[in-house]
């Protein structure tokens, strides 16, 4: 176990919405959670925006604009996560003949997919080399299309966090270092607990821990009923800790969560139980990696 372990909270999510009504929605809530989040532990915030009539997922760049803009007005230390998962939905009219696109079906150019991260330029962004069945759905990465992401992200500034839903993932993720797309070792999430993904269990973790670049820096995350078990799990094995109610909407069985920093707080409690400190926002960007970056 690391005794010092970096804190992630991943606000809210593309998803479907929950039934909790203290899911932040609006960038304002989403802004204001996440402070809260930070003020508990958080050393970084994972930001997904939603559409605040809809409350659907939104790629809008104007909602990450001011939800983001309102963090950095109150708190330059907390250090920025932005996604890149939308944009990669394929949702089959015909699931028996998945040839044609349905309604839901968003797929975008790379340059879409990160134009928020160009414009805003946090820390760190996630690149998602996944390809599954999600959400009833089929999420597509190919290789080229990553390779766009990647060389765009990385002359932006800013960090990629490896987004890894199967092992095969990590094969894609070594080839692309050995290729010169990715720099190694990496951060890495491991997403478990989803329907027809990676499962949620230790045996799964640390099989993925093992197929990583030596060195790399990692996270195993899991969802609903999976998040407090997997996030002490990934502390034992050497991880670092993602919670937020993107990937929980509960704080326990049947009990909604009253806020992203409750969930923050649980966290910390659990991990200082086991002997391990909470690492800053500057101590965390140099366990990451981040903090000569940010100097330059």
């Amino acid at each position: 176990m690391q005794e010092n372990i970096v804190i992630t909270c991943a606000l809210t999510g593309a998803g479907p919405i929950s039934g909790n009504p203290a899911q932040p929605v609006t960038p304002r809530e989403i802004a204001e959670s996440g402070l809260e989040a930070a003020a508990a532990g958080a050393a970084i915030l994972h930001v997904h925006v939603r559409n605040p009539s809809t409350r659907e997922f939104s790629g809008e760049l104007a909602l990450y604009e001011e939800a983001v803009g309102r963090i950095r007005e109150q708190n330059k230390d907390v250090i920025l996560n932005l996604t890149t998962g939308l944009g990669s939905g394929f949702y089959p009219a015909d699931p028996l003949l998945p040839v044609s696109p349905g309604p839901e079906t968003h797929l975008w150019p790379a340059e879409k997919r990160v134009e928020h991260v160009l414009k805003l330029k946090p820390e760190i962004c996630t690149l998602d080399l996944v390809t599954a069945q999600v959400f009833g759905g089929i999420v597509i990465s190919t290789e080229q299309q990553l390779t766009r992401m990647a060389n765009l992200i990385r002359a932006a500034g800013v960090v990629p966090e490896l987004e890894l839903f199967h092992a095969g993932d990590v094969v894609l993720a070594r080839h692309m270092i050995k290729k010169g797309v990715l720099e190694g070792p990496g951060i890495y999430s491991f997403v478990m607990g989803l329907n027809y993904a990676m499962p949620a269990d230790p045996e799964s973790m640390l099989y993925m821990r093992d197929m990583l670049p030596h060195g790399a820096q990692w996270q195993g995350f899991g969802i609903g009923r999976n998040q407090f078990p997997m996030a002490m799990q990934s502390a034992l094995l050497g991880g670092h800790v993602r919670v937020g109610m993107e990937d929980n909407a509960y704080i326990s069985k049947g009990v909604f969560a009253q806020s992203n920093a409750q969930q923050v707080r649980k966290a910390r409690h659990l991990l200082e139980g086991l002997g391990a400190t909470i690492a800053t926002p500057d101590e965390a960007r140099s366990i990451l990696g981040l903090a000569a970056r940010r100097a330059a």
